[in-house]
């Protein structure tokens, strides 16, 4: 992973021709400033990247209802991503499978997007600070040199407890396509991933509190 930018700005490297994002001068939609500001070190650690002139990159927030060891529970199942990604019709794995850097999965996507399959290779899992991330390395659909990366943050205060799910990610902009074009076909479904996520964790979350189950039962573990 590249290292995190500590400039203020943004800025372009008249060598290599690339712009180094600073996600962490933008508040996401959906978070408080407050909440901005004490998640600001993980963006800056985790989410910043280099992208040249023919990649768009972007970084989006969802805040949940349910505590952070259970969103992780879910977040971190790389051979589970249908748990609650959209348009993942089956993912199938290696009868060796497990869930360590450099495990691969091979995702088939629901027809109706500019997608048929995805063979993505897992590239971060930390358990202890919450992060995880990936690439799709093959396939058939439009995403090229996409790299993701999701962040899993526990918050506190007043007696209530909910956590801040960040996702981005770095991806090249199809020929014929704008940059603005990328970003939000990249954005709807990161989004749509992330709210569904909102609302699976949080039933499992409910059942915990109920004694009904809890997120080994949909997870698979």
């Amino acid at each position: 992973m590249d290292k995190p930018e500590t400039s203020p700005e943004s800025r372009t490297s008249s060598s290599s021709s690339t712009t180094i994002i600073t996600h962490h001068l933008t508040v996401p939609p959906g978070l408080t400033p407050q909440e901005f500001q004490e998640l600001s070190p993980s963006v800056s650690e985790f989410h910043s990247y280099r992208v040249n002139s023919a990649q768009c990159s972007s970084l989006l927030a969802q805040r949940i209802h349910a505590p952070a060891d259970t969103v992780w529970t879910v977040v971190r199942r790389f051979d589970k991503p249908q748990t609650y990604k959209h348009f993942i019709k089956s993912c199938s794995v290696s009868e060796d499978f497990r869930i360590a850097v450099g495990s691969t999965r091979d995702v088939s996507v629901i027809s109706g997007l500019p997608a048929a399959t995805s063979t993505e290779r897992l590239d971060i899992l930390d358990d202890d600070r919450h992060v995880t991330g990936f690439s799709i390395i093959g396939g058939e659909h439009r995403l090229r040199n996409y790299r993701s990366v999701t962040t899993v943050h526990g918050f506190e205060r007043d007696g209530k407890i909910w956590t801040v799910v960040l996702e981005s990610y770095v991806v090249d902009v199809p020929e014929g396509n704008t940059e603005e074009d990328t970003r939000l076909f990249a954005d709807t479904v990161v989004k749509l991933n992330l709210q569904k996520l909102a609302t699976v964790t949080e039933t499992l979350a409910r059942e915990a509190a109920a004694g009904g189950g809890d997120a080994m039962r949909v997870t698979g573990e």
